[in-house]
């Protein structure tokens, strides 16, 4: 019987995997947290023992997102987490929408790099989260994303 996982954090390689281990450092205290992300030694280097990778894609390589979409599918489908949190980029979007196909909360903080626009995922995950957050103040709307602070 596999443990119970009550959130699935998911993030690509370099800032957004950084601004991820932030966000979810003290949840790791009190919660069952599954990371996911692009390069197995990100997980070892963070000392992550709970942790899966998947292929990094983007809209330029649609053969890697159709396979990262399956295995981002059935990451979410065999773990049934309560709680789906990315910080980008693809593998992130997909995630979160896995998640709302199985009714789990789900949680897109767009990246600090991201100064002038929301990125591409961000704008996505408008469609996708049910907590959409961008870490700029000037970016937030009354329609959304919310500023709530910076995590750097």
């Amino acid at each position: 019987m596999r443990p119970k996982t009550d959130i699935v954090a998911v993030a690509s390689s370099g800032g957004h995997w950084q601004q991820l281990l932030l966000a979810t450092q003290t949840l790791r205290l009190t919660r069952s947290v599954l990371y996911v992300t692009t390069k197995p030694e990100l997980l070892a280097q963070a000392g992550i023992e709970n942790g899966r990778t998947v292929l990094d894609c983007n809209r330029d390589t649609l053969g890697k997102m159709v396979k990262s979409i399956f295995q981002c599918l059935s990451i979410i489908l065999v773990h049934r987490p309560a709680v789906v949190i990315s910080t980008g980029a693809a593998p992130g979007i997909i995630c979160l929408a896995a998640g709302r196909l199985i009714g789990a909360h789900t949680i897109w903080i767009d990246s600090f790099a991201n100064v002038e626009k929301l990125s591409m995922s961000g704008k996505i995950a408008r469609y996708v989260a049910n907590t959409w957050l961008t870490q700029w103040e000037h970016l937030s709307t009354a329609r959304g994303p919310t500023y709530a602070g910076e995590l750097l």
